[in-house]
């Protein structure tokens, strides 16, 4: 067994079946090949350092979603967004007990009349009684742009029923919107119409930073403050996160988990195995499976890590996971339990484990709780671990490979997302269109 313990960040990992002596002449060159990237103006790695560059508008992003809340009195914020404009928020609200009854903060992100009609419901039919914060890095992302589009023009009805003029119903309908996306408003459509309609506020999508690697701008971190996040607790979250990218970027591979994820799973990879499995269990994870699973395809660009939650996939899965016919690799990430179900979620743990251990490499994942979420700091460690750990893959695979690096990582880039972008263009789909 071989341990790496970030422990005053909340979080340990335990690789069973798994030598890691045959990589470490290689250390040096893999963590070279990130550290002379990151940061690195057109690498998209500005991410390494956006949780110290966060910590420093803390006191601003807390200001305006108190205005926000203000000026309307609305209770509720709707995120519209799409892919790491949303993913990524969920996974934070949930890791962090935030929104566990989805009283505070709902998301749109469909195209379709029933979804639509549903999302009005989950607002009580009142669209006034929401505000919307848009999320889109170019400002003109179809799907954004066809709900935002919608929900502006319900909230200028819904003033008018109330007996406000055109211009006054126009002028309360904008209230209601913050706008997250590129600042240059030569870049943004979304930019131009906040600034042209009065829109509250300046938060931004970063340049250089992926959505899927997202979890610490300002769409999360706005929506996090909105959800009643403490002030402090934010911080930690931040400087936490900031620390594993110190570690990530350190050559001692004793404290370097990511480079040691990045590892296991690309010795997978490259020695054949036809799938591997990232099991979370409990319900801190239920919003972190689907932005896990976004930063595999997306970044590994195949579909075969299976990435889900248990105990409810556990079960069904349980036939092929340990079918001896079927190689695989496996992860689990857990929570460290103090609560009334500690001694079964423990045994049940220990069960899955062992269950692991005799059926392919694995490697145990903990982390610490506090209340409904993880506590500040594991929440901030995990999450940013994620991100380095998804990119040292690629390099690990090209330099054992042999392979030439290309100008950007392949890890960071989305290429292949324009394929069904460029079919909704040419009047195919026109944003907020009323069917006849």
């Amino acid at each position: 067994m071989t341990q790496t313990c970030i422990c005053n960040l909340g979080l340990k990992s335990d690789f069973y079946g798994f030598d890691f002596s045959k990589y470490e002449a290689n250390v040096e060159k893999f963590v070279s090949e990130f550290s002379k990237r990151a940061n690195v103006k057109g690498q998209f790695l500005n991410w390494v350092n956006l949780p110290q560059e966060q910590a420093k508008r803390v006191d601003e992003i807390y200001s305006l979603a108190s205005k926000l809340k203000s000026q309307t009195g609305a209770k509720k914020l709707s995120v519209m967004g799409i892919g790491g404009s949303k993913h990524t928020v969920e996974h934070m609200l949930s890791i962090n007990g935030l929104n566990v009854c989805q009283d505070v903060v709902e998301f749109y992100s469909d195209v379709d009349s029933a979804s639509f009609e549903r999302f009005l419901a989950r607002i009580g039919g009142d669209v006034t009684s929401s505000n919307y914060m848009i999320a889109s890095k170019s400002g003109s992302t179809f799907e954004t742009k066809d709900g935002f589009l919608r929900i502006q023009d319900r909230l200028v009805e819904a003033y008018k029923a109330q007996g406000k003029s055109q211009a006054e119903a126009e002028t309360m309908t904008a209230k209601h919107f913050i706008a997250v996306t590129d600042g240059n408003s030569e870049k943004s459509e979304l930019r131009r119409t906040s600034i042209a309609n009065g829109w509250l506020g300046d938060l931004f999508i970063h340049d250089d930073v992926g959505g899927r690697f997202s979890a610490f701008d300002d769409h999360a971190l706005f929506t996090l403050a909105y959800a009643g996040m403490k002030k402090e607790d934010m911080v930690e979250m931040l400087e936490a996160a900031q620390a594993v990218s110190e570690k990530s970027l350190s050559s001692d591979f004793k404290c370097n988990l990511a480079l040691k994820e990045g590892i296991f799973w690309a010795d997978a990879k490259m020695n054949g195995i036809e799938a591997s499995v990232h099991q979370y269990m409990g319900a801190i994870f239920e919003n972190t499976v689907y932005w896990h699973a976004q930063m595999q395809n997306e970044s590994v660009k195949d579909t075969l890590k299976q990435v889900a939650k248990v105990p409810d996939a556990m079960h069904h899965s349980a036939e092929a996971h340990f079918n001896p016919a079927n190689k695989l690799v496996f992860a689990l990430t857990v929570v460290a339990d103090n609560g009334e179900c500690r001694e079964n979620a423990e045994s049940y743990i220990d069960a899955l484990c062992k269950s692991y251990e005799v059926s392919g490499a694995f490697f145990s994942e903990k982390v610490e709780t506090r209340g409904m979420g993880l506590t500040p700091a594991a929440a901030g460690a995990l999450t940013q671990l994620r991100a380095f750990a998804t990119v040292y893959q690629e390099i690990v695979e090209k330099i054992e490979g042999g392979v030439a690096f290309p100008e950007v990582l392949d890890s960071v880039l989305q290429p292949h997302v324009e394929f069904y972008k460029k079919n909704l263009k040419g009047g195919v789909v026109v944003p907020g269109r009323i069917s006849k």
